[in-house]
Formats: C-alpha cells, structure tokens, sequence
C-alpha cells in the first residue's frame, strides 16, 4: 500500500474519531465505564484498525510501525465509541467508493448507498429517509463555491460528515453505530 493511501486512510479514520467525539460529547456526559472495559487502543483503534479490521495482529503491527501506536491510543482514550466500529468502517467505505456513492445520492438511490448504510448498521426501512437528508445535505455542500476545486480526501470527508451528522442528528435510533 502506498503512503499517500495510508494518509488518505488515516485521515478518514482520525475524522470518523472527531465525528463520534462531537456527537457523543452532546449526548454521553457523566457516563463511564470500568476500567478495561473500553477497546484494544492497539488493536481496536487507529490506523492499524482501519486497514485491517479482521486482523488484530496485523492492525497491532500497523500502528505500531505507523506511529508507535498514538494514533490507536489517542482514539481509545478520547472517543472509544469510533474505535473498532460502523463509523471507521463507513469512512473506509466511502474514500474506497466515493464516485459510485456521490453519482447515486446525486440520484437518490443505488447499491453503494445501501451498502453504505449496512455497514453502518443502519435499518433497511430508514435507508430512503436517510437518503434523502444526506441528499439534501450534500446539495448544500457541493453547491458551496470552489467545491469542486477540494480534492478527493476533502470531499470524501464531506460526504462522511453528511452521512455522520445525518445520522447522529436525526435518525439516531435506526442505525447502531
């Protein structure tokens, strides 16, 4: 793999991580957990979980290499919610399908838009709904000037942001994560 794809993906990953900070921050005061109950920073988070979710010695080697493991440790503590689950998943999904994704919420349907909303645990009758807003969403983002000059991480954390604010905002309840 590259290094300019494993700075894209990094990317994505550390702005799922702020967007799960933001919506937990607004929802989640005062609640704690046991010490030791939160995820794996090494092997649940970061970098190395992001490229290599289903394997946990190989996501362990990627962050350790990468930067000593900050980027996972840094993730366990500040927003444990973004560590091993749908948000750093779907982020993945969309640098990783971003053309097929952006053509079909321009249309308001596909497969990659269902597909999308799978990984992100999200129920099968909210999906037009969702769809919709993150429609709307996104014709105010790109509508904003010199859009079309952002590069592919920009707009691909754009759509990531719509679909992340959408969701937490507005349909909380129909996706799990």
């Amino acid at each position: 793999m590259s290094k300019p794809s494993m700075l894209r993906k990094g990317l994505i990953v550390t702005l799922a991580a702020m967007a799960g900070s933001l919506a937990t921050a607004a929802g989640d005061e005062g609640t704690s957990k046991a010490p030791g109950s939160g995820p794996n920073p090494f092997s649940d988070c970061g970098i190395g979980a992001a490229l290599f979710s289903e394997t946990k010695w190989a996501a362990v080697t990627s962050n350790v290499i990468w930067d000593i493991g900050t980027t996972g440790v840094t993730s366990a503590t500040a927003s444990p919610e973004t560590c091993n689950g749908k948000r750093v998943e779907t982020a993945q999904f969309i640098i990783d399908n971003y053309d097929n994704l952006v053509e079909e919420t321009a249309r308001g349907a596909g497969q990659h838009l269902t597909a999308m909303l799978e990984v992100r645990g999200c129920d099968m009758a909210a999906h037009t709904a969702i769809i919709s807003a993150v429609r709307s969403e996104m014709a105010a983002v790109v509508s904003q000037p010199g859009y079309a000059d952002h590069n592919l991480i920009d707009k691909a954390s754009d759509l990531y942001n719509s679909v992340a604010i959408t969701i937490d905002q507005r349909f909380p309840s129909s996706c799990s994560a």
